[in-house]
């Protein structure tokens, strides 16, 4: 809007002296040989002309910026997207190996209760086996003398139940 009222004001002020301006000769001598006379460039347009471009450049500049603007808008949306989502993924992710590992962990106790259990009672076993394997030496050890004492005990049976059946003492005494 502010290069428009330049470019109006300067349309306005050369429109207005050139109606006032009047053609003059040049004064003096005319210039020496070599030299030209003065003449607009014919490439360069002046600063209307360079108000103008100035014009069109800021509106190239301004579309530029507004689509490079909603590209950016467009680029951050998707990317706050995608992080959405992978936030989402990853916390979804948390939440089944924190399940995984408490039930990994309560495997774990139960194991090592099991183990105790059966630590336990392999203990028990082998306290056992001791005391079984004691008294089966001490029956191995002592077999001959306690067969020897049942012998004599099976002995004294019979003379006492042949006394007792009438049989006579004297022969019980010349057998001894």
């Amino acid at each position: 809007k502010l290069l428009h009222s330049a470019l109006n004001f300067l349309k306005d002020f050369y429109e207005k002296k050139a109606s006032f301006m009047q053609k003059q000769e040049p004064a003096g001598p005319p210039p020496p040989a070599g030299f030209e006379s003065y003449k607009n460039n014919a490439q360069s347009g002046g600063v209307m002309q360079l108000i103008q471009q100035i014009i069109v450049d800021a509106k190239a500049m301004e579309a530029e910026a507004i689509r490079s603007e909603e590209d950016a808008q467009k680029a951050y949306e998707d990317f706050v997207k995608e992080t959405n989502a992978s936030i989402e993924a990853k916390s979804k992710d948390i939440v089944e190996k924190s399940e995984q590992k408490a039930k990994a962990e309560v495997e774990l106790v139960e194991t090592k209760e099991s183990k105790e259990a059966v630590m336990l009672e392999l203990e028990q076993l082998s306290n056992y086996n001791a005391e079984l394997h004691q008294s089966c030496d001490f029956v191995v050890k002592n077999f001959e003398l306690r067969q020897t004492a049942r012998d004599e005990e099976v002995e004294a049976l019979r003379q006492a139940k042949a006394i007792l059946s009438g049989a006579k003492f004297e022969e019980f005494l010349q057998e001894a």
